[in-house]
């Protein structure tokens, strides 16, 4: 399941920062991003194989513009952040901001857009948190439900969790990288994910 759970994830569409992307509408956001990001994917599957560093840097430049990162992850963090330095707040980000764009890179290079369905959306104008529906069908023709919980900020909208056959990634990772930090501690959790990023050779911008 956690395997499934990230690559759809990583098919998260409503990330995508191109001009063509429109972010003034949660669905807008969703439907538009998803049609950017899927039309680069096709341009360029074979090269981005041969050389996963080039879709890193478009996931990178693309589609984690309009993922709310420092959000999403003082909620991973939960009780932990409170305490954490701000100095540990930032590597935390940073290197969750990096542990995502390279797991969108290897969960999103098989991704096609006929797998992809945005529902319609019916939510109020005047909010800044919305939900948008959308089914992701696996390879064996089964449809999952996704629902993408995004925030308005600065006018824009953002997407910070994804819930999957009702299993919220925000919850999912709080609770692994809990269960990790109650062991370890923070700063080796923080020093894995920052390893990590070195050796997959996907080091990336500082967080968005």
């Amino acid at each position: 399941m956690r395997k499934f759970l990230l690559t759809l994830i990583l098919a998260l569409p409503a990330l995508a920062g191109t001009a063509a992307v429109d972010s003034s509408d949660p669905a807008r956001l969703i439907e538009t991003a998803s049609q950017a990001m899927l039309a680069e994917l096709d341009a360029h599957r074979a090269e981005f194989r041969a050389e996963p560093k080039k879709l890193y840097k478009v996931i990178d430049d693309v589609l984690l513009p309009h993922f709310d990162t420092e959000y999403a992850a003082r909620l991973v963090l939960g009780r932990y952040w409170r305490d954490a330095t701000p100095q540990q707040r930032q590597r935390f980000v940073t290197a969750f901001y990096h542990s995502l764009l390279m797991n969108y890179g290897d969960a999103l290079i098989d991704f096609t857009s006929d797998r992809l369905r945005v529902l319609p959306y019916n939510g109020p104008s005047n909010q800044d948190r919305a939900t948008v529906r959308t089914e992701v069908m696996r390879s064996n023709g089964e449809k999952v439900p996704v629902n993408y919980s995004l925030r308005r900020s600065d006018g824009a909208w953002k997407a910070w969790d994804v819930v999957i056959e009702g299993i919220s990634y925000v919850k999912s990772f709080r609770e692994d990288f809990g269960a990790e930090i109650g062991r370890n501690g923070l700063d080796a959790v923080i020093a894995r994910l920052e390893k990590d990023a070195v050796q997959r050779g996907g080091k990336a911008s500082a967080s968005k």
